[in-house]
């Protein structure tokens, strides 16, 4: 089969750690040749990285990859800024689209939230008349209903329309989640044009050996959470959860690695609550390393706050915590119950439930060695079964080779 051009169209991309960094560089080893229509990095901390301001826009390469950046007002640290992020992008999409001269086989739209970044690809595809796919890690307007608790019935139903318009122009919809397929269902999507397709993790997500870090062996029980901290994680219940572990005279230690827009509020919070000998927060590391902090560690936290949304998500972290052989300690509702469950490897609790994530890491302080050791070679057996990256991109070349173009 002969590979073709792939237009990748994600709001956020390299520097910023997703997902759809990896995904680019495979396919460009595959030989696919690969140009990714971007904004200007400024995730999670809110204000454009070093060495980019709202100008930088250049065309820049990833390895083999094309980097075509949009002008767009970061992110900041109030809803209003975020409004002003989601829809800059949309915007200089639609100029770059009017002007573009770029061709591409395939326009393939990497969905994590906001959904609105799905237009210009969108709109591209339907001016070169070329297939459009979209991987759908999120669902709009739930996420807005639950993330700013915006119940305006005007709103809502626009932001519904169009949801409606980017499914109806779209060839393909992977789903991150098989409960995203009720979304398509909704919105009378063809059962064939739905498609699951998990998330992998990256190679280098693999058991370690522990290396002198910030998480060090100094006899406390180690839960580690890694990744962006926002009001979706619902981190706020551990400081009241480590407010019982020290009535029960638990010696733990949560390891909270990252950055994100609710990072200052929850260490005010375990500050006033006088609990910060509970906790360790560590900036920010890219990906590659924390491998090297889960085998510092005794389990992995997977964490999200309670919502009907939340509970149809798979966050990239299961796969993740997966790969790397660790126990989960998880505190959600939903597809993650039902994972750790088949995969017998960890505890979870309904999400929010501070008594439930108490009594499950009371749990795991009495069991012995060997059996965090199973569960962990469980965790690796049921990523390597499910969420083996070579077969989840072998199957996305069939998807790219049934079109003709």
């Amino acid at each position: 089969m002969k590979r073709k051009n792939i237009l990748v169209v994600s709001q956020y991309f390299y520097p910023e750690q997703f997902r759809i960094n990896d995904i680019c560089q495979e396919w460009a080893k595959r030989g696919y040749k690969v140009t990714v229509l971007t904004g200007i990095p400024n995730y999670p901390q809110g204000k454009y990285y070093e060495g980019y301001h709202f100008f930088s826009v250049k065309k820049e390469k990833f390895g083999e990859i094309d980097i075509i950046r949009l002008p767009l007002i970061a992110r900041g640290s109030n809803s209003i800024m975020l409004i002003l992020n989601y829809f800059s992008f949309v915007v200089s999409g639609w100029f770059w689209k009017l002007f573009s001269k770029l061709n591409s086989d395939y326009v393939f739209i990497y969905e994590v939230s906001p959904v609105t970044q799905a237009l210009p690809g969108v709109w591209f595809a339907k001016k070169k008349k070329i297939p459009c796919y979209l991987y759908m890690t999120d669902l709009w307007p739930e996420s807005v209903e639950e993330a700013t608790g915006v119940k305006n019935k005007f709103i809502i139903r626009n932001l519904d329309r169009m949801v409606r318009y980017i499914y109806k122009n779209c060839d393909r919809i992977f789903n991150s989640s098989k409960s995203f397929h009720e979304k398509g269902n909704e919105y009378g999507i063809d059962a064939e044009k739905m498609q699951f397709w998990p998330q992998y993790a990256e190679e280098f997500y693999q058991k370690v050996e522990p290396a002198k870090n910030e998480i060090e062996n100094n006899g406390r029980f180690q839960i580690t959470f890694a990744g962006n901290i926002g009001q979706s994680q619902g981190l706020e219940i551990l400081p009241e959860v480590a407010r019982l572990l020290e009535k029960a005279d638990c010696g733990v230690q949560f390891n909270i690695i990252g950055d994100g827009r609710f990072k200052k509020e929850l260490q005010k919070e375990v500050s006033d609550r006088e609990v910060a000998h509970f906790f360790n927060f560590i900036d920010q590391k890219p990906a590659r390393e924390i491998p090297y902090y889960f085998a510092n560690s005794d389990v992995a936290l997977i964490i999200l706050r309670r919502g009907r949304l939340l509970e149809k998500v798979i966050p990239a972290k299961v796969q993740s915590c997966m790969a790397c052989g660790m126990p989960i300690l998880a505190s959600a509702s939903g597809e993650i119950q039902s994972i750790i469950k088949e995969a017998e490897c960890g505890f979870s609790s309904e999400a929010g439930d501070v008594n439930g994530l108490f009594q499950n890491i009371k749990k795991m302080l009495s069991m012995e060695k060997q059996l965090f050791s199973k569960m962990g070679k469980n965790a690796q057996r049921y990523y390597q079964d499910h969420f083996d990256k070579k077969l989840l991109m072998d199957q996305m070349d069939e998807y790219f080779g049934e079109v003709n173009v």
